[in-house]
């Protein structure tokens, strides 16, 4: 028989966590249920048994829950003497007497397509900017973007014609990298905006030349890379938000013309470190210049004992190797700490003053980590396996990473939730030391959904009572 309220170890904290997260999906994304009754459906119809629904809310719990595979669904939450089934039909608002298996939800992914799942992240998003969730978070009224690529999946073999291909001496690597970007702030979000896959369209017999000089020659020129696919990101990303003020925060690989020509464009500001091997020249000028305005000059010291020094220049012209002329405004942040000094820099279009070179320091360059450690960080090592794959076919993956982003989206927002804050404040604690990691809030999660019925009334945000969820610092 299923085991009754109170029989899950701690039930208390389990079934509120468990309420807390369901409050705050219901508050954020009441109408979340609408927009998936119209995803593109090309499933068989007299053959279908289970709703769109409930199958999407099926693989966003897959990452929320940390699962780690998509077989774990089959041995963690397939099982009907549990209340799985009845709790996943309040959530999805279906009425399904059975539990797919792990295979019916890639087949589902596979017809409804990666850019509708995509269009989904994208639609979630708009509403916290809409809601005006997200306010705290902008860098003198732009959302900061932190853009930067990672690994995604590597094999030894061929996997498709879309593989990157990379040889380390006698070795060939076959790589599926993506770029990201992810508005980030020094609160801890690391929030997926816009997705864009570094893939190669050439045919499949391409990748295996026979002569290794062709290898080479195919691997500088005709590879997909980083910078050719922000290309591709910034045309969807303007698509997606053509009102909303973006800076773009990025290493020192996108401090080059390119991207400026991008962002001038698009009327989006940017916060790019500058290093002296990536523009030698322009580098030059600023030391230059330095020396000539010791005006332009700011000490700061930090709690920990670190004490900043902030030197900038204005108004650098900068010509590009494509002859194309832009006027940039450089920082230069040296960290002084037991006779060791750490030197950042950054060009900005920012005009800098001693008001706002703190701001754009710390919002703007140094938050830049946060796409690092708060995004690829934890969703390689924190249970949501970013490197496994999901799938053997292509566009399958590509839906299982957005659903995945997805699904970071919603912890994230339930992690630095105030609800969470006062469900730890009641028992004196903190979220934390409440749970030990994040790992363990995704366990006490699956739990709630195994061993308790959640209440009707805790997934109608008509039926919730009315409150303001804040979000706070994740540290």
């Amino acid at each position: 028989s299923r085991p009754r309220e109170g029989q899950a170890p701690q039930g208390g904290k389990t079934l509120k966590l468990t309420r807390v997260f369901i409050r705050t999906l219901r508050h954020f994304w009441p109408r979340l249920n609408s927009r998936l009754d119209v995803l593109p459906d090309t499933r068989f119809e007299p053959m279908v048994i289970y709703h769109r629904r409930f199958l999407f809310w099926w693989g966003v719990l897959l990452f929320c829950f940390k699962l780690g595979s998509r077989r774990q669904l089959d041995f963690e939450l397939r099982d009907l003497e549990t209340w799985v089934r009845d709790n996943v039909n309040r959530l999805s608002s279906c009425a399904q007497e059975t539990l797919p298996v792990n295979k019916t939800l890639s087949h589902f992914l596979g017809h409804v397509g990666s850019a509708a799942v995509a269009e989904v992240r994208t639609e979630c998003i708009r509403r916290l900017i809409r809601n005006k969730v997200l306010e705290a978070a902008r860098l003198r009224g732009c959302f900061v973007l932190a853009v930067d690529g990672t690994g995604l999946l590597h094999f030894n073999r061929p996997h498709c014609s879309h593989c990157l291909v990379h040889r380390n001496g006698s070795a060939v690597y076959y790589l599926h990298p993506v770029l990201e970007a992810k508005l980030v702030d020094p609160r801890g979000l690391a929030l997926s905006m816009a997705s864009e896959f570094i893939e190669n369209p050439l045919p499949h017999h391409s990748l295996l030349p026979h002569d290794p000089a062709t290898l080479t020659e195919y691997e500088r020129v005709k590879q997909d890379c980083e910078l050719k696919a922000f290309d591709r990101l910034a045309s969807s990303l303007k698509a997606a938000f053509p009102q909303t003020r973006f800076c773009i925060s990025g290493d020192s690989l996108y401090a080059c013309g390119r991207v400026l020509t991008v962002c001038e464009h698009n009327h989006w500001s940017y916060v790019l470190t500058f290093k002296p091997g990536r523009t030698p020249n322009l580098w030059a000028d600023f030391q230059g210049l330095l020396r000539l305005l010791p005006g332009n000059h700011l000490q700061r010291c930090l709690p920990n004992g670190i004490r900043q020094c902030f030197r900038w220049v204005n108004d650098l012209d900068y010509e590009d190797d494509a002859g194309r002329h832009h006027r940039v405004h450089a920082l230069l942040c040296e960290e002084h700490q037991d006779q060791r000094i750490q030197t950042f820099a950054w060009i900005t279009d920012f005009v800098l003053t001693a008001s706002n070179v703190l701001a754009v320091a710390d919002q703007g360059g140094r938050v830049r980590s946060k796409i690092e450690n708060q995004g690829f960080n934890l969703q390689k090592n924190s249970g949501l396996n970013l490197e496994h794959a999901y799938s053997t076919d292509w566009d399958v993956m590509k839906a299982f990473y957005y659903l995945l982003q997805i699904a970071h989206l919603f912890l994230q927002m339930f992690e630095m939730g105030s609800l969470l804050q006062h469900l730890a404040c009641e028992y004196s604690s903190t979220p934390r030391r409440l749970f030990g990691s994040l790992k363990n809030l995704a366990q006490r999660l699956r739990e709630g959904f195994r061993y308790f019925l959640l209440p009707e009334e805790i997934f109608d945000p008509a039926a919730s009572p009315r409150a303001q969820i804040r979000l706070c610092d994740s540290s």
